[in-house]
């Protein structure tokens, strides 16, 4: 796979201090900088796909009419997460 150059980051004396100062004895400032790079990324496009996944539900409770109190979502919530820890505790 070819590899691209980004560009140059002038950032705070202090910010790159304390950046150094955290990485791992293993990595670099560049493999750390491309990780960032890649967490953020990730992270973008799982907040775009939880927007439009809201939008389409909003649009097909628009289309259908069909709604949900907030009392039946939350109670339903609580019963998923109440579940997920008794799972979690089996285990």
């Amino acid at each position: 796979m070819k590899s691209a150059l980004i560009p140059s980051l002038q950032v705070d004396l202090d910010l790159h201090l304390a950046v150094e100062a955290v990485l791992r004895e293993e990595e670099s400032l560049p493999t750390f900088t491309e990780q960032l790079l890649e967490d953020q990324m990730t992270r973008c496009q799982l907040q775009r796909a939880f927007v439009a996944h809201g939008l389409a539900s909003r649009d097909e409770a628009r289309r259908t009419g069909e709604y949900f109190s907030v009392e039946s979502v939350h109670a339903e919530l609580h019963s998923l997460l109440t579940k997920a820890s008794v799972d979690n505790i089996k285990k």
